[in-house]
């Protein structure tokens, strides 16, 4: 069949006629000629696609393979609002979208006629609620970050604002987080690329996070700048201070922020050139070993005048992990928290390789942290925080009888301002002026009101994450444990989460007893070396 070259030679044909026919037709009528308006721009475009080689689709089928390009286009909404069910879409269902924004504009969050999950499908999970439920109150005990060393220590909310830079996030965003985090008493994340005016404009707790390219506290070769980490660190805003290992979605690839979205003003926060892309390094100048990332810890935590200093990873070599507790176990220095950021974990942009394909989940990670560190006898001294798809106060509940102390969210956040899941945060033009520098986009973003929204948001998922600790039969989320969520492991088995999943005894690695899988990576590791 020769069906495509015909089209070209077809459109050809047709375009001499209708030339032609209008052309003697207003010989006769000259009003005739207004039909060049509509025609010609179609024939100069048929024209060029048929002429050119880029596009072999334009080539064979002009003007009308344009078609394909527009459905491309719009395939995101389409798939979104007219093939997704409520809870099939990824990476977050309709169901998981609409209780954020319910809660973000104060609409009706009961939900009508049962339970739209299959309870009885495997991996369907619960809490296991007491037939003595508490009354856990409105008022969220706050979780303390900060260990022996750390002398202005902060009283964190289990829920806050993940990682977000200024140029990943419009200053809009970014500005309206800052204000809903102040509102609704939680920390907000600078992301790696430096605290901006608009993370500052808002006033909130800030998590300054420091990575691989050292934005904010950077020296002339893209090194750390002890002296500017100090004068920055200095500032009131500033309550914890993150270094990032890794990242879930791209971890050991490091950052990307695509050229379009560097202006002059992101390139002075970040002491980069204007409008280039920005590749943060996969890996760290400062330090090359555990104990020397345990250094460079004790040293910023010195620098910041005594604030709280972990650090962010995505678990990928466990051996490398207890490497770390083992330096910790031998120097005697410690984090105040460790962030987990599961490989679900979202970004703006990353090779679909490292989205897909890199970094351990969530669970994974997480319970790994946990047991490497009560097993060493660390776990008293350092917060865990959760990082992956938390969005509603059970994927809380849940982090915490995995082994977390509190969690983060960045997508939940964004939902909050907004975000529709147009899935283009790596184009700049966001259509909800969220993730875009674009200021015709970004000006559709009133930040009042959307900051508003992250306090709706963050406040309701709070009451009823507390709603949820009373339901288990317990006062205080800190008494959460692995027993109190169930998960159904197979069509007629439900299985308690520490009957699921292996939790390591205090002391049982430094004292030679724990389960091999941990054992022989803790004998094997090495403070060292990674």
């Amino acid at each position: 069949m020769h069906y495509r070259p015909m089209v070209r030679r077809w459109f050809f044909a047709v375009a001499v006629v209708l030339i032609g026919g209008i052309a003697a037709l207003g010989a006769w009528q000259p009003g005739a000629l207004w039909a060049f308006a509509v025609v010609g721009p179609l024939v100069l475009l048929g024209f060029r696609d048929a002429l050119q080689g880029k596009h072999s689709l334009l080539r064979n089928y002009p003007v009308i393979g344009h078609g394909r390009y527009l459905l491309e286009e719009i395939r995101p909404e389409i798939q979104q609002y007219f093939v997704e069910t409520n809870t099939n879409g990824k990476p977050f269902s309709r169901n998981d979208r609409s209780v954020v924004y319910r809660r973000a504009k104060k609409a009706l969050q009961s939900v009508p006629f049962g339970t739209q999950e299959d309870l009885y499908e495997v991996g369907a999970e619960w809490v296991n609620h007491s037939v003595v439920p508490r009354h856990a109150g409105n008022e969220e005990p706050r979780v303390s970050i900060g260990g022996s060393e750390c002398t202005q220590p902060y009283a964190a909310s289990h829920l806050n604002i993940s990682a977000m830079s200024y140029g990943s996030l419009s200053k809009n965003a970014i500005e309206a987080l800052s204000r809903g985090a102040r509102a609704a008493g939680c920390f907000h994340n600078t992301g790696e690329g430096g605290v901006s005016p608009y993370h500052l404009a808002g006033g909130a707790d800030l998590c300054w996070q420091i990575g691989t390219g050292y934005f904010g506290c950077r020296a002339g070769d893209g090194g750390f700048d002890r002296g500017r980490f100090a004068e920055q660190a200095a500032r009131p805003e500033i309550k914890l201070v993150e270094v990032k290992l890794s990242q879930g979605a791209k971890p050991a690839h490091g950052g990307i922020l695509p050229g379009d979205k560097v202006t002059p003003e992101i390139a002075a926060i970040r002491g980069v050139p204007v409008g280039e892309t920005v590749h943060s390094p996969p890996g760290h100048r400062t330090f090359s070993t555990p104990r020397g990332l345990l250094e460079f810890v004790a040293d910023l935590r010195e620098a910041s005048g005594g604030k709280p200093v972990g650090f962010k990873l995505c678990v990928g070599h466990r051996r490398q992990f207890m490497a770390i507790c083992k330096a910790m176990v031998e120097t005697g220095l410690r984090p105040d928290f460790i962030a987990i950021d599961g490989a679900e974990g979202g970004t703006g942009a990353a090779p679909l390789e490292f989205s897909d394909s890199v970094g351990m989940p969530l669970d994974e990670g997480l319970l790994f942290a946990r047991n490497a560190l009560v097993g060493c006898n660390l776990k008293d001294d350092i917060r865990l925080i959760a990082s992956g798809k938390v969005t509603t106060g059970y994927r809380i509940i849940r982090s915490l009888a995995l082994g977390a102390d509190l969690c983060t969210s960045a997508r939940a956040m964004m939902f909050a301002l907004g975000c529709i899941q147009a899935r283009r945060c790596n184009s700049n033009d966001c259509p909800v002026g969220v993730a875009t520098t674009n200021a015709a986009l970004v000006k559709g973003l009133v930040v009042e009101p959307k900051a508003r929204r992250v306090e709706n948001y963050h406040r309701a998922t709070i009451r009823a994450f507390m709603d949820l600790v009373g339901a288990a039969g317990v006062d205080n989320p800190g008494e959460i444990e692995p027993h109190h969520v169930s998960r159904r492991t197979a069509h007629n088995e439900v299985r308690h989460f520490d009957e699921i999943y292996a939790y390591v005894e205090p002391g049982a690695i430094v004292g030679g007893e724990a389960p091999d899988g941990y054992q022989s990576f803790y004998e094997r590791a090495s403070a060292d070396a990674f």
